[in-house]
């Protein structure tokens, strides 16, 4: 119950900031003008819209999920402690743990709201306007699904970065330098080592490992696997082919977990 209270606590303060409103309107207006984007190549690759869209939304997700949960989570702690609320938060019967939790749930909710209604609407409009098979609705909510698994990964480690930093604009700067290395910056550096190898045992056999440690890269790994688009034909997809096929469904379900044990122990220290 207790967890409960802080979920439905949080869920109206991002009600009345409009967070809610905001996330969907975000994820329905790039997922539409991604969709309709990339809907050019349907009659040259002879697959059908709905196919292409989901491929479109999967680059959109990768960027735009991780970013939208780091803005939700990374004054969840420091803010609270800048307002002064942290002192009366603790003050409650709920432990430290329940207040993450609840948290948690609320922000998890919010970004489950946005990716089902901006994902879902242009996929509807997408198989209306074109055409879609039971694979391409599979992709789709597979899409969805592990679209809001990302953003729960982003959600706790912005938590822990939120314990973790003395003040909400530190924390702001850490969670954005936090998406650019796990968004940006990973892939570029394995694409040097990929170039410095030259074909050897690291791209061989070290690469596609390395790479489906990231969840961001897992993310893509997952959902490329499980696709047979030609449009999605691509390097990741060579990294996929090379890891066996609970590789990157372990790497976006493990990482929830030992993002939220960071979190729990930095907001163990934090002092209101």
């Amino acid at each position: 119950m207790r967890i409960l209270a802080m979920t439905r606590s949080e869920l109206l303060i991002l009600r009345r900031n409009l967070w809610i409103f905001m996330a969907t309107l975000i994820m329905l207006a790039f997922a539409l003008a991604l969709s309709f984007a990339g809907s050019a190549p349907t009659g040259t690759l002879g697959v059908d819209m709905l196919t292409i869209s989901v491929a479109s939304m999967t680059t959109l997700s990768v960027y735009l999920a991780p970013l939208l949960a780091l803005m939700m989570s990374f004054d969840a702690i420091a803010g609270d402690r800048e307002r002064g609320s942290l002192a009366l938060l603790l003050s409650y019967p709920a432990g430290r743990g329940e207040i993450l939790v609840g948290k948690f749930l609320a922000h998890l909710a919010a970004l489950s709201i946005a990716m089902g209604i901006g994902f879902g609407t242009a996929g509807a409009i997408a198989a209306w306007f074109g055409s879609a098979g039971a694979d391409s609705l599979v992709a789709l909510a597979r899409l969805v699904a592990t679209s809001i698994l990302l953003g729960a990964v982003f959600l706790v480690l912005g938590y822990a970065i939120s314990a973790l930093a003395s003040s909400t604009t530190s924390a702001a700067g850490l969670s954005a330098g936090l998406w650019l290395v796990f968004v940006v910056l990973f892939d570029l550096a394995l694409l040097g080592a990929v170039v410095m190898d030259s074909g050897g045992a690291f791209t061989q056999s070290v690469f596609p490992w390395v790479m489906v440690a990231n969840p961001a890269d897992a993310f893509r790994i997952w959902n490329i696997a499980a696709s047979e688009s030609v449009a999605l034909a691509s390097v990741m997809a060579g990294a996929a082919s090379a890891l066996p096929g609970w590789a990157a469904p372990l790497s976006l379900l493990a990482w929830p977990v030992v993002g939220f044990v960071l979190a729990r122990a930095a907001f163990g220290k934090v002092e209101p």
